[in-house]
């Protein structure tokens, strides 16, 4: 019996990282130089999610390049974010972020669109799991700073639900803003020709 335990544990283990999706977004070999020469070593930086809403990144050192990725992707399943998506496939609003001197600018857009973005950038979005938006990064093309100025816009992410309730008032009211209200302009079009 204790021989099944373990067994079902592992399974729950193999099934979480199925779960989650992660990228290699950039490697950098990196040295140290002491008394006998230089150590190398590496720096990786991955981002993991769940392509349902939920994304981390982590950055790892190690000598070894697979141990390296080891460690950024257990970073960044430690600290990971939600964020929320319209029916599933983009933003809710566009957005921008910054960190340092990089700047992204996204914007949320029309099925087929595709993911429209730099490196670093579409690797977040796609393991977000975000399947159309338009990106555009400014300043900076480090790889760190980018991911950083991205995950920075998404935390600014908000759905209908929570700012109706902020404002009290029905998740309705706010989707018929968002749509620019068509019927009234119908009929002012209507009664201007009259």
């Amino acid at each position: 019996m204790a021989l099944e335990g373990k067994q079902g544990r592992g399974r729950n283990r193999d099934e979480e990282r199925d779960e989650f999706v992660d990228r290699l977004v950039a490697i950098n070999r990196v040295s140290k130089t002491v008394k006998g020469g230089k150590n190398f070593g590496f720096a990786a930086l991955v981002v993991v999610g769940d392509q349902k809403g939920r994304v981390g990144f982590g950055k790892g050192k190690a000598r070894e390049v697979p141990e390296a990725i080891r460690k950024a992707a257990q970073e960044a399943k430690r600290h990971m974010i939600r964020v929320p998506l319209r029916d599933g496939r983009t933003l809710h609003h566009d957005g921008e972020g910054r960190h340092g001197a990089g700047k992204v600018i996204m914007r949320s857009a029309p099925p087929g669109t595709g993911v429209i973005a730099g490196g670093p950038m579409r690797a977040v979005f796609e393991t977000v799991g975000i399947q159309d938006v338009v990106a555009k990064s400014i300043g900076t093309s480090n790889p760190y700073n980018m991911v950083r100025a991205t995950f920075d816009a998404l935390k600014e992410q908000s759905n209908p639900r929570s700012i109706a309730a902020k404002r009290g008032l029905k998740v309705s009211d706010i989707l018929s803003r968002r749509g620019g209200a068509p019927e009234p302009v119908a009929e002012t079009v209507e009664s201007s020709d009259a």
